[in-house]
């Protein structure tokens, strides 16, 4: 249906963002009921991960950290805000089109959710939701608009001069009609967001209390540098600032009264755990520094601390594996897989499915109730979140998610160090003491030395910090002491306990992990 409207079009372009944003709100508190992770505006943006090539990935990695999730969500909300205020310019004059558009929109979010690797059928309701509310939405506020361009009733004249008020002087009421409208509409809008998030947000977690006590309780961590090295990486990273690497765009919400983890595949005793079955199996301590293979040199997607879980060795011994198995397919519980060679979940590296870390149960951010931590790889074969399965399986047969798209089957971590303090582009003053730290790891075998250069001068060995094993890292530090002023470059590199110096070759992560020796530029005053 064509319409004419002498009405301004900024109402309309309004009209357009207001009703995708009604839309998104219901959409959003329907998910919260069905799967948060069907919230149009998520299932857009998880379609969106999964269609980025890897160097895009890589870069959004690199540049953004941690944000990158909150920057991908507000792009998608942007662009849909844009689109469907273009969409209410067109309601102007085409007001049946603009409708069958917003429509599509809605269509799009819901074939994204259905999708998902672990989609059902309900999850179409969110964006059902989001189209009843924003057609309806744009057409109520377009109407509201088209009387804004209606002329007011001119007043009579004034009896005392005789002059009659100009039509439109002040705000008609079709105009402050449409504003009402507007903002009633916005305000509920942003009732619903608010509602359809503390509605999916994630159940609370067990507490300490809950865990079963290991059965191998290890002696508590040594002292490390931190006190003595101001600005040196905790010897334990505190779980608050633990890295946070995964194509998740919004936590998943597991609650352990439902969750269960599944070992099957080419197996002879198939079989399954609920999370209470799990906690009472034989739990082992372990201190482990896991890695992104994202990590850049010198880069911050590098933690360590101390996590309780079951080895897997033995929950696949309980399976027995068939003859021909290669790798172990392990899902989460939102459809992601990764693949881990069988091999390093069966050798006495102990890889666990671990429920806790640094004595508290997972956080939900770090895989609650389970997740898959393997000594010695790159998080990205040996360390799936929310874990719901592992399948014994082939990789001929099978290909994860990071496979698919290019990245190694088998990467172990590789041996790098990085200098904390002096951090980059500082300034030092001469003539005294200025200590060089930072952390070193070579996950499976361990740091045997670590040497420091300023500029081209001779290497200088570091005091290594306190050893927790070859799966941890050491910290280390040497005392400086610069003469004069002026720019310096500091430049380190480790050797492994296995006499392997760390590759000087700079290479970037994919598909296996990045290389080179970690330098800074300082500044001596």
């Amino acid at each position: 249906m064509q319409t004419t409207s002498s009405a301004p079009r900024w109402p309309y372009a309004v009209s357009g963002a207001l009703a995708a944003t009604a839309g998104t709100a219901a959409g959003h508190l329907v998910a919260a009921a069905v799967n948060p992770g069907a919230s149009p505006v998520v299932a857009v943006g998880a379609t969106v991960v999964d269609a980025t090539p890897t160097p895009v990935k890589d870069w959004a990695v690199s540049t953004l950290g941690t944000a990158d999730k909150p920057v991908l969500l507000a792009s998608v909300a942007v662009v849909t805000l844009l689109a469907s205020a273009g969409i209410g310019l067109l309601a102007r004059r085409h007001r049946t089109l603009a409708l069958v558009l917003l429509g599509v929109l809605t269509v799009l979010a819901a074939a994204a959710a259905l999708a998902r690797p672990t989609s059902t059928p309900v999850d179409a309701l969110p964006a059902l939701a989001a189209a009843a509310v924003g057609v309806t939405v744009l057409h109520l506020l377009c109407g509201a608009a088209d009387r804004t361009g209606q002329p007011a009733k001119r007043p009579a004249a004034s009896p005392l001069d005789g002059t009659a008020h100009e039509a439109g002087a002040q705000p008609t009421p079709a105009r402050r009609t449409f504003l009402v409208g507007a903002a009633g509409t916005a305000a509920a809008a942003a009732g619903g967001l608010a509602l359809g998030q503390k509605l999916g947000a994630n159940p609370p977690l067990p507490t300490a209390a809950d865990l079963p006590k290991p059965t191998n309780t290890l002696p508590a961590l040594p002292t490390g540098l931190d006190g003595k090295v101001p600005g040196i990486s905790p010897f334990r990273t505190p779980v608050g600032s633990f890295y946070r690497v995964d194509t998740s765009l919004i936590v998943p919400r597991v609650n352990a009264d439902d969750w269960a983890l599944e070992i099957d595949g080419n197996v002879a005793n198939p079989f399954r755990l609920t999370y209470a079955e799990l906690l009472a199996l034989p739990m082992v301590e372990r201190d482990i520094t896991m890695t992104c293979v994202s990590n850049e040199v010198g880069g911050g997607y590098v933690s360590s601390a101390r996590w309780l879980g079951v080895r897997v060795r033995d929950l696949l011994a309980r399976a027995q594996i068939k003859g021909g198995v290669d790798q172990i397919l392990s899902t989460s519980t939102t459809g992601f897989t990764i693949s881990t060679p069988v091999q390093a979940l069966t050798d006495d590296r102990d890889a666990l499915v671990a429920v806790a870390m640094d004595g508290q149960p997972l956080p939900a951010q770090h895989g609650f109730p389970a997740r898959l931590v393997t000594p010695g790889l790159y998080g990205f074969v040996g360390s799936t979140k929310w874990l719901a399965r592992l399948t014994a399986t082939t990789y001929a047969k099978e290909q994860a998610y990071w496979t698919e798209r290019g990245w190694a089957t088998n990467a172990p971590v590789l041996t790098q160090s990085r200098i904390d303090t002096p951090r980059g582009l500082d300034t030092v003053k001469a003539g005294g003491a200025v200590p060089i730290g930072g952390v070193a790891w070579a996950q499976g075998r361990g740091i045997r030395k670590v040497e420091v250069r300023v500029d081209d001068g001779e290497w200088m060995t570091a005091t290594l910090g306190p050893d927790a094993g070859i799966d941890y890292w050491r910290q280390w530090y040497v005392k400086w002491t610069p003469s004069g002023s002026g720019r310096h470059n500091l430049t380190v590199r480790a050797t492994d306990n296995d006499g392997q110096l760390q590759p000087r070759a700079k290479t970037d992560p994919f598909p296996k992990g990045a290389t080179g020796w970690h330098s800074v530029v300082v500044f001596v005053a």
